[in-house]
C-alpha cells in the first residue's frame, strides 16, 4: 500500500513522490502539486472530505478521491 495525500494527518507535512494514476485533473498540476513539493494538511471539512492543503504556499482543497492518487513520502 502507498502512503498518499489521504493518509496525511491535520498538520503533517509530505513530498509529493508520484501519481498514482494519470487522471489527476490537469488544475492540480497547474497549481504546484507536482512531484518534489512540500504539502501540509491543514484541515478537512465535516466528514473528511474535501481536505484542505498548502502545497508551497498554495492553499487547495482537493476531494479525498482525487488525494489518493497521489503518493508522498513524509518529511522530517
Amino acid at each position: 500500500m502507498s502512503y498518499t495525500i489521504a493518509h496525511l494527518r491535520r498538520g503533517e507535512t509530505a513530498i509529493i513522490k508520484q501519481f498514482n494514476e494519470i487522471d489527476v485533473p490537469l488544475k492540480l498540476l497547474e497549481m504546484g502539486c507536482l512531484p518534489g513539493n512540500q504539502v501540509t494538511m491543514m484541515q478537512s471539512a465535516p466528514f473528511r472530505d474535501p481536505i484542505y492543503l498548502d502545497i508551497n504556499g498554495t492553499h487547495l482543497a482537493i476531494r479525498r478521491e482525487t488525494a489518493q492518487k497521489i503518493i508522498v513520502e513524509p518529511y522530517g
